[in-house]
C-alpha cells in the first residue's frame, strides 16, 4: 500500500443493503481523525454501496458513492451485514474482484466476510468474523479457514476482522501500519477509543462445557452447584456410583470431552462471569470456582479464554489491572 506523506489515501468503506450502521461510522470515524505529525489527515474517506440510499435495520444511509467510487480506493473497507443469509448482488461482488486485481486493500468488519467470501478472495484463506456467525461462514465457505477465536487476521492485501469493536482494532492497525504507531494512537485518542488490541487476542468466547441431555445431567447440575469444593473424578464417579472408567466413558459420548475438561471449562466460564459483574479480587475469584493457586488459575485461565483473569476484567469493566 503507498505510503507517500504526500500523498492522500482514499478509503472506501461499502455499505450494501441491511449494512450495519456501526460498522460504517467506525471507519469513516477513526481513518477521518487521523493526523500526522505536521497536522495534515492521510486519508480521505468516502462512503459508497450499490445504491445512494442504503437501507439498514435502524435507518436508511445516505452514502456518498456509488461502487464507481471502488475503482480509485486505494482501501475498501467492507462492512457488516444485519442479516448473513442477504444475498450480495452480482455487481458489488464483481466490483470487489477488479478491486482486488489491481492490488486494492480490502477488509471486512464483522460479518462483512459474508459479503466478501462470494467474491472467492477468501478461498483457501484463515479469516474471521463475528464468532456468532463463524460456524455458518465455515459451512457455507469450505474453503475459507475460519477462525472464530481471534479479533483480526491480516494477510496484507485482505484483512477480516470480527464483531464491531474489533472493527476498531482492524482500522486502527491499518492506520498504524499506514503511517506508524503515533498516528494510530493519536486517532485512537481522537476517536476518544483504547489503543488497538492485537489481531491474535481472542475474541472473548465464553467457553460454554456442552451440557449432556442424557443421564448425566443430574449430575452436571449438582457440579455448577459445587464449583468451589473438591470435584475430582474419583469424587463424581461416587456420586453417580459408577466406575471412574465407566464415568468417563460417558462424558466423552455425551459432551464430546472428559469430565476433567468438563468441569475445567465450567470453572472458567463461571470466573468470567464473577470477572465481568463483581469487584472480588482474583484470588478471591479463584477460590470461589475451585482452584486451590491463584497461579493455577490463571495458567488455566489464560489457555482457555486467551487472556490473563486481570486483563479479561480490564477491558469488560474497565477496572484496574
Amino acid at each position: 500500500m503507498p505510503k507517500r506523506r504526500n500523498s492522500v489515501h482514499l478509503v472506501a468503506v461499502l455499505a450494501i443493503p441491511g449494512a450495519v450502521l456501526g460498522d460504517v461510522a467506525i471507519p469513516v470515524e477513526l481513518f477521518s481523525r487521523a493526523t500526522l505529525p505536521d497536522g495534515r489527515n492521510p486519508y480521505r474517506v468516502v462512503t459508497c454501496g450499490p445504491t445512494r440510499n442504503v437501507p439498514s435495520t435502524a435507518c436508511s444511509i445516505t452514502v456518498g458513492h456509488g461502487l464507481a467510487a471502488l475503482g480509485s480506493a486505494q482501501t475498501i473497507i467492507v462492512t457488516g451485514i444485519e442479516d448473513i443469509e442477504s444475498i450480495v448482488s452480482p455487481l458489488v461482488i464483481r466490483a470487489l474482484q477488479k478491486c482486488a486485481l489491481r492490488g486494492c486493500r480490502i477488509a471486512s468488519i464483522c460479518t462483512g466476510a459474508f459479503v466478501l467470501a462470494p467474491s472467492g478472495l477468501l478461498d483457501g484463506r484463515r479469516a474471521t468474523t463475528h464468532w456468532k456467525a463463524a460456524a455458518e461462514l465455515e459451512r457455507r465457505y469450505p474453503r475459507i479457514m475460519v477462525d472464530p477465536n481471534v479479533l483480526y487476521v491480516d494477510h496484507g492485501r485482505l484483512l477480516t476482522s470480527a464483531g464491531a469493536n474489533a472493527g476498531t482494532d482492524l482500522c486502527l492497525h491499518l492506520i498504524r501500519t499506514d503511517f506508524g504507531a503515533a498516528v494510530a494512537a493519536e486517532s485512537a485518542r481522537l476517536a476518544v477509543t483504547a489503543l488497538e488490541r492485537s489481531g491474535g487476542q481472542t475474541q472473548f468466547i465464553r467457553h460454554m462445557a456442552p451440557i449432556a441431555r442424557g443421564t448425566l445431567q443430574a449430575l452436571q447440575d449438582w457440579v455448577m452447584r459445587n464449583l468451589g469444593h473438591d470435584l475430582s473424578v474419583a469424587t463424581l464417579a461416587r456420586r453417580h456410583a459408577t466406575s471412574i472408567r465407566t464415568l468417563h466413558r460417558m462424558f466423552i459420548e455425551q459432551t464430546g470431552i472428559s469430565p476433567a475438561q468438563w468441569i475445567l471449562r465450567r470453572r472458567v466460564y463461571r470466573a468470567q462471569e464473577l470477572l465481568e459483574t463483581t469487584d472480588l479480587p482474583v484470588e478471591v475469584v479463584a477460590h470461589s470456582v475451585g482452584f486451590t493457586a491463584a497461579s493455577t488459575f490463571r495458567e488455566r485461565f489464560r489457555a482457555i479464554v486467551g487472556t490473563n483473569p486481570s486483563s479479561y476484567r480490564h477491558l469488560y469493566r474497565g477496572g484496574p489491572r
